[in-house]
């Protein structure tokens, strides 16, 4: 199975403005198929900017809102799979959600965030109920979380046990945290045997403001492509070859005692 050429894009567009965003996105996508990328992601909330206040009940969309069709248009026109970040509305309830939409412009995944971090998200959104959401993508098996998810081990751990490869998590990664980026992110794909792509946010934006630091961390340990602190569209691989080879050589997945764990699902 060849590698999967995958495309970070490291951003926050102007916030409460979604048309423009979708612009952003739509000239990353041509981009990224242009350095022959197959998948895009973006940071989190990207559609609406995060840091968007009283603004976000208003600007927050169905899972198959307008914002949605003109997602699968840009996907569909450059060949490229996009996993954007929104705020989604299921009747009174808001989410924060990332889309996952294929390179034909048909849905491959939708993901509600679990873990909530703060009193911004969790004063706006409901936090989601499905650990576990995947998707495959030529050839590949991806998995959804978004940010603050990423940072919980049994998460990923999740994702490692049901065969994920590559794991998407849009973040909005804020100053002073970047060792997530720098430290976080290598250990858990090391730990837990799969890729990571993390898209984060850069610059201030309210009162946050965000790290960058975007990257691609390996099974192996390794990051392969990093982001600085501005913006900028990465462009990398995600190679399954070398998950099975990091599986075979450090076997945690294998050498697990399940029965020893019990304690960790009570509170």
């Amino acid at each position: 199975m060849p590698p999967l050429r995958t495309a970070l894009l490291q951003s926050s567009g102007s916030p409460g403005d979604v048309p423009g965003n979708l612009r952003v996105l739509d000239e990353a996508a041509r981009r990224a198929a242009a350095a022959g990328a197959r998948l895009l992601l973006t940071p989190e909330l990207f559609l609406t900017g995060y840091a968007v206040g009283d603004a976000l009940p208003e600007l927050a969309e169905p899972a198959d809102g307008p914002s949605a069709e003109r997602i699968a248009k840009t996907a569909a026109e450059h060949g490229i799979a996009i996993g954007c970040g929104y705020p989604e509305r299921d009747g009174d309830r808001l989410y924060n959600a990332v889309r996952l939409t294929g390179p034909d412009g048909g849905t491959l995944a939708g993901y509600r965030k679990t873990h909530l971090f703060g009193d911004f998200e969790q004063g706006w959104f409901t936090p989601g109920d499905t650990p576990v959401v995947q998707a495959v993508l030529d050839g590949t098996r991806l998995g959804l979380l978004v940010c603050y998810d990423v940072e919980f081990p049994e998460n990923v751990r999740a994702h490692a046990l049901a065969g994920t490869e590559l794991l998407l998590v849009p973040t909005a990664l804020m100053r002073p945290y970047e060792f997530v980026a720098h430290t976080l992110l290598p250990a858990r794909a090391y730990e837990s045997q799969l890729h990571i792509a993390y898209a984060n946010r850069c610059g201030p934006e309210g009162d946050f403001h965000f790290a960058g630091l975007s990257c691609l961390a390996a099974p192996d340990g390794t990051v392969r492509a990093r982001a600085g602190l501005t913006e900028d569209l990465l462009v990398t691989e995600a190679d399954p070859a070398v998950v099975v080879a990091s599986r075979a050589e450090t076997a945690y997945l294998d050498d697990r005692r399940p029965e020893l764990y019990g304690s960790l699902a009570r509170s």
